[in-house]
């Protein structure tokens, strides 16, 4: 309805502006005669051409009278949201009647609707195809490059060699075309609106959720924030706990004292997630699950869940999985990321440091975010990287970005908690601005992780990653995937926006992450499963090789198979549908 207001405004604009034209013509061309004429003719016929200038503008006021009615009546009939197709054509036709001249409205009648979920969907399966296609390629021509040098056969490899730099510059160029193609229709316009459109319905429900009328009577899950873990995994403690609260539609009491991070609380940081209800009293109080007459609950650790809901991560929700599917490459991760939205809402003191560090680094576009985790994560949870294995998929993206424009700085936000990384890296790619703070790497070990000093460096490493224009890190970090999720809050569709050299996006303590195969495989290769089109696949990982590993659920047999014959099988369960927020027009 707010597009037919929008036009018909437009169309009365219009409209008054025809009618203003033709009066301003009507005057002069019944003036100019009287300034033309000599003046011994004036006195003779000036009564005639008065006489007669008085009649038209009769005439005119009665076309006008006219032309009023029929605007007067398609503006009632667009404020009360019946205009149907085709009633532009009638409003031009009726005009064009009475003033006798063409009229073109300049295609108000055709408004974009954006492009169907078909055609997203399947524009960026052909983006991940070209990647997935290029993955496999460099791998085995590295391995043909390694195998000459091995055999002593240097003009093998320096061949392959030239093999793969022609092959990058291929597919660099494949995905700029891609790129431009998908606006080639304005379809980027669409995309901004909807992406405001859909979040801005979600941030209504949760204060919605979160502003009970009254906190007494309301039904309340309550959450302990202090987790045995870093800031990542304590940040995406809370959010688990608000999408439970979401999905039993219950008020989220986030009790944060003494907090590890802070000893004044969660509101010293971040800004209440309430504004009338943080009270954790109530009638009754119970332990997971309750029952749904239990006013509170108290909800454990994902870890301890039991028994575990649907709703868990990676659900998203029915009601608006249509929506988020076509607007987005990994609706999973931008439902996560409207929680942190709301969670992380910066109180303005923590808002002021964020913008004095970014302006103190002089922080622009483009900038490539890269976090470098090290400390107790090596060799535990993760593997040692070297700062050449990032640097090659931050080349990677400024090549890509030449192709479109010019680049006077190539710039690299680094984070790392090891304060020997930032160092290294400048002294050996000086043909590229770092950004950092050594400090902040130091303050990140695990001996003085919990400290104000230690906070504000993990604050400021986040933001700046978040606000990158591409990412490149390991997804196995919990702060790596959290700057992954806040920068799905910050573009319409971040999902291609990344580069992991390890793990695919997971969320700790999640449902099962499971693909569908789009088309069969028979195994050729040592380790490789066969696959027909249906299967069901539960992934385990992509080894960036053109290859992701898992389980065949309809043979049980686990190994790998081609990344490109596969797509995600989305887990969508019905949550509640807030029908008491409007869906805005």
């Amino acid at each position: 309805m707010t597009m037919n207001l929008r036009s018909s405004n437009k169309i009365l604009a219009q409209a008054a502006i025809i009618l203003f034209f033709f009066w301003v013509v009507a005057l002069i061309l019944l003036t100019r005669p009287l300034l033309n004429s000599p003046q011994s003719d004036v006195s003779s016929d000036v009564l005639q051409r008065l006489s007669k200038a008085v009649s038209e503008l009769e005439s005119l006021k009665v076309r006008n009278q006219e032309l009023q009615w029929i605007l007067t009546n398609f503006s009632h009939e667009a404020q009360s949201g019946k205009i149907k197709e085709g009633v532009v054509e009638r409003l031009r036709s009726t005009l064009e009647d009475n003033i006798r001249l063409p009229i073109n409205f300049n295609g108000l009648e055709k408004k974009s609707s954006g492009p169907s979920k078909e055609y997203e969907v399947r524009r960026r399966a052909i983006y991940r195809g070209v990647q997935e296609n290029w993955y496999f390629v460099q791998q085995e021509l590295e391995k043909l490059k390694k195998s000459g040098r091995d055999q002593s056969a240097p003009e093998i490899s320096n061949l392959i060699q030239e093999i793969l730099n022609s092959g990058k510059e291929h597919e660099i160029i494949l995905l700029n075309d891609i790129q431009e193609l998908s606006n080639m229709e304005n379809h980027d316009a669409w995309r901004s609106t909807e992406s405001r459109a859909l979040s801005d319905l979600v941030q209504r429900r949760l204060h919605y959720l979160q502003n009970p009328a009254d906190c007494s009577k309301a039904r309340k899950l309550i959450c302990n924030l202090n987790k045995s873990c870093g800031y990542g995994c304590q940040i995406h403690h809370a959010a688990y706990c608000f999408i439970m609260a979401y999905a039993t539609k219950r008020t989220l009491i986030l009790n944060s004292k003494k907090w590890r991070y802070h000893r004044g609380g969660w509101e010293k940081v971040f800004l209440p997630l309430s504004d009338t209800c943080t009270d954790p009293s109530g009638l009754d109080r119970s332990n997971w699950p309750g029952t749904n007459e239990t006013q509170v609950i108290e909800l454990p650790i994902v870890d301890m869940l039991s028994p575990r809901p649907p709703f868990l991560p990676l659900a998203i929700p029915r009601d608006l999985s249509e929506r988020m599917i076509r607007l987005h490459g990994d609706p999973q991760v931008w439902w996560i990321g409207q929680f942190m939205k709301y969670l992380l809402r910066y109180q303005p003191e923590t808002q002021k440091m964020l913008d004095q560090a970014k302006e103190k680094m002089k922080f622009e576009s483009p900038v490539v975010g890269v976090h470098v985790r090290r400390t107790d994560k090596v060799g535990t949870e993760a593997a040692f990287h070297s700062i050449d294995e990032y640097m090659l998929y931050v080349a990677d993206f400024f090549d890509k970005l030449e192709i479109k424009e010019k680049i006077k700085v190539r710039r690299v936000y680094l984070a790392s908690d090891d304060p020997s990384v930032l160092p290294e890296a400048k002294k050996k790619y000086p043909e590229y601005e770092f950004l950092g703070d050594v400090s902040i790497a130091k303050g990140a070990a695990v001996a003085t992780r919990y400290t104000d000093s230690s906070l504000r460096g993990i604050l400021v490493d986040i933001h700046m990653l978040a606000h990158s224009d591409h990412l490149v890190c390991t997804f196995s970090s919990q702060v790596c995937r959290l700057a992954y999720e806040i920068m799905q809050t910050l573009h319409p569709d971040a999902s291609s926006k990344f580069k992991s050299l390890d793990d695919i996006y997971y969320y700790g303590g999640q449902g099962p992450h499971q693909q569908i195969a789009m088309y069969s495989h028979k195994a050729h290769r040592p380790g490789e499963i066969s696959i027909e089109v249906g299967d069901v696949l539960g992934i385990a990982g992509n080894h960036w090789d053109g290859y992701s590993k898992g389980t065949n659920e309809r043979t049980k047999q686990s190994g790998l198979y081609p990344s490109f014959k596969a797509v995600d099988k989305y887990n969508i369960i019905d949550f509640p549908p807030y029908s008491e927020v409007a869906v805005a027009a």
